[in-house]
C-alpha cells in the first residue's frame, strides 16, 4: 500500500477515463440494417442512458447535481451528468489509487469528487457491404484523490463489446506540504492492471503509453469470433458457404480497421491471426 501523501490544500489533479466501445454486426438486407439501427437507437435512447448513468452514480456512491440529455435525428443520443462525492463504501481512499482491478458490477462502490460522467452513442451503417456498427463513448472525469480507473471493470462488464479503447490521463498538478508540485499522485504502469483476469483472457490487448506525460492507452479486441454473434436478422445456416466466408472476411476486416485505427488491405485482414475460431 502506498504511503498517504500529505498535500497542501485540495488535490487539484484532474483524472479522466475515456472508454469507447464498439459493437459490430452484419445485416443481410437493407431492411435488416434499418431494423438494427432502430433497435440500437431504441435500446440506447437518452432515457435508457440516463437510467444507466443514474444507476452507475448510485453504485459508485456519487450524488447527481445536474442531468442533461438529448436524442438526435436520425439516430444517436447523449447524456451528461455533473456529480459530486457521496458516501461510497468501496474500501479506504488509500486503496482507490492502487494499481489493481476494480470491483465487478455486483460489488462496485467508490467516491467521486466534483466530477462528471458523459455518454454519447453513434449507430451507423453502410448500404454497400451490410456492416453496421454501434459506438458508445463514455467519459468519467474526477478531481481529487481517487482515480476513475476503479470504475473500468464495471463499465467493461456492463457492455458486451467487440472492440474497446480506453484512454486515461492525469492533468494539472497539486502540491505537497513543502510546496513541491505533484503531477500524478499514484503509481500506474498499465491500464491492463485495472482489468479483471477474465477480461485479460477474453481480449487481445495492446498498450500505447506516454509515461512522461501521464497518458495511458489500451486497445482491446475480442479474441473469440463466432459468426452467429455478429449476424442480425438471420443465422449462419441461412447463407451459402461462399457467403459465410465473405461475411467473415468483411466482419474481421471491419474489426481490425477499428482496432488499429486505419484502413487495411483485404489480404492483410485474411492473414491476421488475432482471431480464434
Amino acid at each position: 500500500m502506498n504511503t498517504k501523501l500529505k498535500l497542501h490544500g485540495f488535490n487539484n489533479l484532474t483524472k479522466t477515463l475515456s472508454f469507447n466501445i464498439y459493437d459490430i454486426c452484419y445485416a443481410k438486407t437493407q431492411q435488416h440494417c434499418q431494423e438494427y439501427i432502430q433497435y440500437i437507437d431504441e435500446a440506447y435512447n437518452s432515457k435508457r442512458l440516463t437510467d444507466i448513468l443514474t444507476k452507475v452514480t448510485r453504485i459508485i456512491g456519487a450524488t447527481i447535481l445536474n442531468t442533461s440529455c438529448q436524442d438526435y435525428d436520425p439516430q444517436g443520443a447523449s447524456v451528461t451528468m455533473l456529480i459530486a462525492e457521496g458516501d461510497g463504501s468501496f474500501g479506504e481512499k488509500s486503496d482507490l489509487n492502487e494499481e489493481t482491478p476494480g470491483p465487478l458490477p455486483d460489488a462496485i462502490a467508490a467516491h467521486l469528487d466534483k466530477s462528471h460522467i458523459t455518454v454519447h452513442t453513434y449507430p451507423e451503417s453502410h448500404p454497400d457491404n451490410g456492416i453496421s456498427t454501434f459506438r458508445a463513448d463514455i467519459d468519467v472525469s474526477t478531481c481529487g484523490v481517487i482515480s476513475p480507473l476503479k470504475a473500468l471493470n464495471f463499465l467493461l462488464h456492463s457492455f458486451d463489446s467487440d472492440i474497446v479503447t480506453v484512454d486515461y490521463r492525469v492533468r494539472g498538478f497539486t502540491r505537497d506540504v513543502s510546496g513541491k508540485k505533484l503531477f500524478i499522485d499514484h503509481n500506474i504502469n498499465s491500464i491492463q492492471n485495472y482489468l479483471s483476469k477474465e477480461a485479460r483472457e477474453r481480449y487481445q490487448m495492446i498498450d500505447v503509453n506516454v509515461y512522461q506525460e501521464n497518458i495511458f492507452h489500451v486497445k482491446m479486441l475480442l479474441k473469440e469470433f463466432i459468426l452467429d454473434n455478429y449476424l442480425f436478422g438471420a443465422g449462419e445456416n441461412e447463407f451459402e458457404k461462399a457467403e459465410v466466408l465473405q461475411i467473415k472476411q468483411q466482419l474481421k476486416r471491419e474489426m481490425l480497421e477499428i482496432f488499429y485505427g486505419r484502413n487495411i488491405s483485404e489480404n492483410i485482414a485474411l492473414k491476421h491471426d488475432l482471431f480464434n475460431e
